[in-house]
């Protein structure tokens, strides 16, 4: 196995463009997985709500097939059509299908393929950035998470608790040794993202009586500002505000929707994590100069 593994190791040390490669191929790879990440997991857990409503109400919940990222097999929505291996390569696969199942020719959305190559980008990106370094290894998890929880928050207006706190503990991990910033920065980042939106969450809900935002928008900024430290939280909160206000503009004037429409944050914040991660020390430079 070592003298496999040497060899590989070596070309990604001393070889740049291998190292990208490797990783493009890997984030395409992760986009399809994170694809039935972001279909599944808010149904999973609506069942787990379902049962804990049940217990609560001292119910048994009924027998039900296993549903996890992992079973059933993937298949279309349309006929059931399992979908097999060489159905399933990343792009490819759409682009032979020309965009439709193979067994009923119902449309597959184009969001699948869209998912991938987003996800094989930014890994791309990642490894241009911070070659080859552990840094690379953690900016992966930190970019397939945020894309997982763009996607999930767009269809459903949750940020999964499963996704957000443990991004928000492994930031603070890979800050031990500083790795994005300090430890210090990184624990006051913590909990200023998490305070600096429940500050806005109770004081939009005492001007107005309703919520403005979710909690799991606190634990998304908490978690970004555990990656990056407190110092890039104004120029993420700054970016994901005037972006998403852009966004919410367009969608009144040009799709005939209301200022009450509920518009997901995290996609935002989301977009502010990437900026920090790509353009941190820029953005830090350019508002804390001395």
């Amino acid at each position: 196995m070592t003298e496999i593994l040497e060899p590989v190791l070596s070309l990604l040390k001393t070889q740049p463009y291998f190292l990208q490669g490797v990783c493009l191929v890997l984030g395409l790879l992760i986009g399809s997985f994170l694809n039935v990440v972001i279909h599944r997991l808010p149904k999973m857990m609506e069942r787990d709500w379902q049962v804990s409503c049940l217990d609560l109400q001292g119910q048994a919940a009924p027998d039900q097939p296993r549903y996890n990222l992992v079973i059933p097999r993937s298949s279309c929505p349309s006929c059931g059509h399992a979908i097999s291996a060489w159905e399933n390569i990343p792009v490819i696969s759409y682009l032979c299908l020309r965009g439709k199942c193979k067994a009923c020719q119902a449309p597959i959305s184009a969001r699948y393929p869209l998912v991938e190559l987003l996800t094989g980008g930014l890994a791309y990106s990642v490894a241009v950035q911070y070659g080859y370094s552990a840094l690379t290894l953690f900016a992966l998890v930190f970019v397939f998470a945020l894309v997982a929880l763009t996607f999930i928050d767009f269809d459903t207006q949750l940020l999964p608790d499963d996704i957000t706190l443990p991004l928000l503990w492994l930031g603070l991990l890979v800050n031990l040794q500083a790795g994005f910033t300090d430890i210090t920065s990184a624990v006051i980042g913590a909990m200023v993202g998490y305070l600096v939106l429940w500050s806005v969450y109770w004081l939009f809900k005492l001007v107005t009586g309703k919520e403005g935002m979710g909690y799991g928008d606190f634990k998304l900024l908490a978690a970004i500002g555990a990656w990056f430290g407190w110092q890039l939280l104004p120029a993420v909160i700054l970016l994901s505000s005037v972006v998403g206000s852009v966004i919410g503009l367009g969608l009144i004037l040009l799709k005939g929707k209301t200022r009450h429409t509920a518009i997901p944050f995290g996609p935002f914040l989301a977009l502010g994590g990437i900026a920090a991660l790509f353009y941190g020390q820029a953005l830090a430079a350019f508002y804390l100069m001395p």
